[in-house]
């Protein structure tokens, strides 16, 4: 008397398990990197929010300001990037962008800047506070 029960044998199942485990091993790394990338993207919103903030304040006086005087939020609109102004005078300023919560994995650009000096805007990157990476790094960092 033949059986009428139908169903995945266990080679079949571990099979498609197998599969799946490979799959997401190769996939989820570059999906997770996309995601840094995309993150960043708040950082560069967050600084050129903060660049048109400054150049208005200084339109209307003597000097570029911190935060506070400019009204805009110490993080980032993402909430991925702590945000301070570190310098700030008559000639130009600095901005800083620390990465918080799951943006502190992106490890090589932890720490991202725009100093602004006259008309000239430089950007860089760091793993620390020191934002001493490499020209190559810098521009991965920078380049969404």
């Amino acid at each position: 008397m033949r059986s009428n029960f139908r169903g995945f044998t266990l080679i079949e199942v571990m099979t498609v398990l197998t599969i799946t485990g490979v799959l997401s091993a190769v996939a989820l790394p570059s999906f997770d990197g996309q995601l840094r990338k995309t993150r960043r993207a708040d950082a560069l919103v967050a600084m050129v929010q903060i660049a048109g903030a400054q150049e208005r304040l200084r339109s209307l006086g003597s000097r570029y300001g911190d935060l506070p005087e400019l009204g805009v939020a110490a993080i980032s609109p993402g909430g991925n990037y702590a945000l301070q102004v570190t310098s700030f005078d008559a000639d130009g300023y600095e901005v800083r962008a620390l990465a918080i919560g799951a943006q502190t994995n992106d490890a090589d650009c932890r720490y991202m800047a725009v100093h602004a000096a006259g008309m000239n805007l430089t950007h860089v990157s760091g793993t620390d506070a020191t934002l001493a990476n490499p020209d190559a790094v810098n521009r991965r960092c920078w380049s969404l």
